[in-house]
């Protein structure tokens, strides 16, 4: 195999259970239980089929002649009659009512909504997974006060966990737009060539009523609530973009925290796990790069742009259909999904190894917090018998002379000391270092935290928690 292109997809990114619901076992044993669903449902609504075809069908559901149904494609050039042929050859009693009435989208189109239902599912689990993974570490870190940055440039302190919570309440979102299109999937059901059901007018003599009742029998046995009432051949390809901007959307989430542990950890402030024997450079052996991180960000760039193509697949159908659809669909759908899977495989890694650095992250926040604590030192100087307007405008000057220390001079943030040497504000420098305590700067940040974990976190937890303990296996 190493003779031709291998997908580092299947290869180094998507795990086993995801790359089996896009693998042609998965596909081909559904087209046939699609294949039994539509011949029982026919017997049920009277035509002439008997319980013996139905168990001979049931008998080979699974034990799929491959080499038969490629033998037959390239001769006949057409994958669903090649598997038709290749059915009826294990089922001689059944092979006359195998796809009876149905056009090839009976299979093809109900087996990738199926499909893609089941490979939201295992999403589901893992994103319900990794927001598990990160409110447990928003708790833990809820009351460990950090430098904020805005534009990143040091402002107001916040918390680790509260920090946490932001990428957090992203992946609530997705799950909630997920659960949302998940359960909003219905299958395409039978309704022939160009979706008018005619072929079955023929079979059931005209019976409009038991016509009806085809596509809700179909769904009921594969597990649906209902089939989409109308279609062209296919199902609307807007499906297909409902189901990709979910992946997007997670794409864009698992990136923007990825990208702020990569800012952390080049502050040495937070790092994601770095194994005992893991060479973070081939040149330089001190490095500990974040490349898990960096693969979360670099797959989510590519599954946020594959979203775009079943968008313009979805805006340029003609009429009942064309097929300039197949193709695509083919390499966007499934790439789509065992990119997302490996990104969520990267999140779960990450974040159930985070490192934090408190020494280092309060080494920072004590450079800074002279500027961000000037206001409660201006109000305690106006306590003291200062001018505000005149204490506001001399520490506009003190801080710009700290400033230009610290930038031109890489000398320490000195602004508690002239501060304390200038004698309108009236305070010495044990008092301002007083004020100096970081839990006083961070607002209700701990409170925020505690408050959405237990109001919105928990509850969705709860609600899935025959989901949780995913673990992730991760490749080179």
């Amino acid at each position: 195999m190493n003779d031709r292109y291998q997908s580092p997809l299947s290869e180094r990114y998507a795990s086993k259970e995801m790359q089996y619901i896009f693998s042609p076992d998965m596909k081909f044993r559904t087209w046939r239980k699609l294949w039994i669903a539509l011949a029982e449902t026919e017997k049920e609504l009277g035509l002439p089929i008997t319980e013996e075809q139905i168990e001979e069908l049931k008998a080979h559901a699974d034990d799929i002649n491959y080499e038969v149904a490629k033998e037959r494609e390239k001769l006949v050039r057409h994958d669903v009659m090649s598997h038709v042929y290749a059915y009826g050859q294990q089922c001689p009693k059944a092979k006359g009512i195998i796809h009876l009435g149905a056009t090839s989208c009976y299979v093809g189109d109900n087996t990738d909504i199926i499909v893609m239902a089941e490979a939201l599912k295992l999403i589901r689990k893992k994103l319900v997974s990794v927001i598990d993974e990160l409110s447990r570490f928003a708790d833990r870190y809820k009351a460990q006060p950090t430098l904020a940055f805005t534009h990143f440039q040091p402002a107001q302190p916040t918390t680790v966990g509260k920090r946490a919570t932001l990428w957090l309440q992203e992946f609530l979102m997705d799950l909630e737009d997920l659960e949302y299109v998940s359960g909003s999937l219905k299958l395409l059901g039978s309704k022939g060539t160009t979706g008018t059901q005619a072929s079955f007018l023929e079979l059931f003599e005209g019976d409009q009523e038991t016509i009806d009742k085809i596509d809700p029998i179909i769904a009921k046995k594969m597990g649906f609530s209902a089939c989409y009432p109308v279609s062209g051949q296919t199902y609307s390809r807007k499906v297909d973009t409902r189901v990709l901007n979910i992946l997007a959307g997670i794409a864009a989430s698992a990136h923007k925290m990825s990208n702020d542990i990569r800012l952390l950890q080049h502050l040495k402030e937070v790092e994601e796990p770095f194994e005992k024997n893991q060479i973070g450079s081939s040149a330089m052996a001190y490095k500990r790069n974040p490349m898990r991180s960096e693969r979360i960000a670099s797959l989510a760039r590519y599954v946020i742009v594959d979203a775009l193509n079943p968008a313009i697949t979805s805006a340029t159908q003609w009429f009942e259909r064309t097929l300039d659809d197949s193709a695509n669909k083919r390499l966007s759908v499934p790439e789509g999904f065992l990119a997302i899977d490996g990104i969520l495989d990267l999140c779960l890694n990450v974040v159930d190894g985070l490192v934090v650095y408190p020494k280092v992250i309060e080494k920072h926040l004590m450079a800074e917090l002279p500027f961000m604590a000037t206001e409660n030192i201006m109000m305690d100087a106006v306590k003291a018998g200062g001018d505000r307007q005149e204490l506001h405008e001399r520490i506009r000057e003190l801080s710009m002379e700290a400033g230009k220390n610290v930038k031109e001079k890489g000398l320490d943030n000195n602004l508690l000391e002239l501060i304390a040497a200038d004698p309108s504000f009236n305070l010495s420098l044990d008092e301002l270092k007083k004020a100096m305590d970081p839990t006083r700067y961070t607002g209700r940040a701990k409170e925020q935290v505690d408050t959405f974990l237990a109001n919105v976190v928990r509850p969705v937890l709860e609600q899935h928690k025959e989901e949780l303990g995913v673990k992730a296996e991760i490749h080179v």
